[in-house]
């Protein structure tokens, strides 16, 4: 096992910025922790700008490294992204390990990666968040051996060719290609069969997979540390009505999520996307929920996915909160502890999705099979007759799916209406 490593945590922020270094540390902390590091020391600092060279100013600079001598620190983490220069610079005055809050998240993925589809993702991720990194660096990465920073490709010295790199990025974007294609297969299968997909969403730590497993009797890993399961994970669930849903599990967002595992889980996230339903799950506990809700209506806006229907479940409702949030749109206060609450939450997401269904007719040519097929696939087709040369179906389907339909099958819609 390797030796626990003892870390410095940086913060800084520009005096116009709105945030909290004291929360956002505290946040860096949790990570430190999750990565199996031990934070020993904050420094932070407050500027007018960022200092192109250093971030933080000189002064600052050596600060750390003389607390890096005095207390054999192993690692000083920064609560921003380093730019490339900017993480040079600072190796060569720091005598230790330098890593920036996006390599210490990214470093955690790998860490909890357990599905082959997860462990390419992570490996796409740390490669282009590398590369860039690598240019003037020599040989200072050899000195990595272990420990924070350095799981997956960073052992693999991949930095000896950079060739290598570009070569592996561009196989991992082609196996994940096929990834998403056979999982575009199973999401038509899915509609095929009529299966309403929910998606549970929300902050790391927020309580999904706990909820995941009151909901649906499941197993998935429950544990009180960020990202703690990051595989998505589906089962099925009985509302009060006897319908049977899917209920997936994402992975957690976070504040300042890597644009890299954005980009890299994209195939993964596609399922909030296709979703007819999220679940926002809000630790209404957390003294920093409502920044954490923001964080998760900014990732959700980055998947495109800001106007799939939405129920904020505030969970964790029988600890203490400093007050009693709220959201635009249908919520719901439950703890995921309560059988009464778990009901309430049941019936909340019968009720939505019953008011968000569409029902209406369509004519469409007997000769267009294809288009047939596709109302098939997205509806639930109630009665079709055949009179002439055009078929008549009566159909019923999530809002959702209805705006998705083609402009084609669109334009053969005789009538739609909300179901009552």
């Amino acid at each position: 096992m390797d030796p626990i490593e003892r870390a410095v945590l940086v913060g800084c922020s520009l005096k116009t910025d709105d945030v909290d270094l004291d929360s956002s540390l505290d946040e860096l902390a949790r990570l430190v922790e999750t990565a199996k590091a031990t934070p020993m020391a904050r420094v932070t600092q407050v500027r007018d700008h960022y200092d192109a060279t250093w971030l933080i100013g000189k002064g600052k600079v050596d600060e750390i490294s003389a607390l890096v001598e005095d207390q054999g620190i192993d690692l000083v983490v920064f609560d921003q992204e380093l730019s490339p220069r900017q993480l040079i610079r600072l190796e060569e005055r720091i005598p230790c390990k330098i890593i920036d809050r996006t390599q210490l998240i990214l470093d955690i993925f790998a860490m909890r990666a357990q599905t082959k589809e997860g462990s390419l993702q992570v490996e796409l991720a740390q490669l282009e968040y590398m590369y860039p990194r690598l240019v003037g660096k020599g040989t200072q990465l050899s000195r990595l051996g272990g420990g924070i920073g350095t799981r997956g490709p960073g052992e693999k010295k991949l930095e000896t060719d950079r060739r290598h790199i570009r070569g592996r990025i561009h196989d991992l974007k082609r196996d994940l290609e096929q990834v998403r294609k056979h999982r575009q297969l199973h999401q038509s299968r899915r509609r095929k069969m009529e299966i309403v997909q929910v998606a549970l969403v929300g902050y790391t730590n927020a309580g999904k997979s706990t909820l995941l497993n009151r909901l649906t009797g499941s197993e998935v890993l429950e544990e009180d540390q960020l990202f703690a399961t990051l595989d998505p994970t589906s089962r099925f669930l009985e509302l009060p009505s006897g319908e049977k849903i899917l209920l997936t599990d994402t992975v957690g967002f976070i504040r300042n999520l890597p644009h890299h595992l954005v980009a890299a889980f994209r195939s993964t996230l596609e399922q909030v996307q296709e979703a007819d339903l999220l679940l926002h799950v809000v630790d209404q506990s957390h003294p920093e929920a409502a920044s954490q809700m923001t964080a998760v209506h900014q990732v959700l806006k980055d998947l495109s996915a800001e106007q799939v229907p939405m129920v904020t479940v505030f969970n964790k409702r029988d600890r203490e909160s400093k007050e009693l949030l709220t959201a635009e749109g249908e919520t719901v206060h439950i703890s995921a502890f309560e059988e009464n609450d778990l009901i309430k939450l049941k019936e909340k997401i019968s009720q939505v999705l019953y008011d968000a269904q569409i029902a209406g007719s369509a004519e469409i040519p007997v000769d267009r099979g294809e288009m047939i097929s596709q109302l098939y696939e997205v509806a639930e087709v109630l009665h079709s007759e055949v009179n002439d040369l055009t078929m008549t179906l009566q159909f019923r389907l999530p809002r959702k799916r209805y705006e998705r339909m083609s402009p084609e099958i669109k334009a053969c819609i005789r009538e739609v209406r909300e179901k009552n």
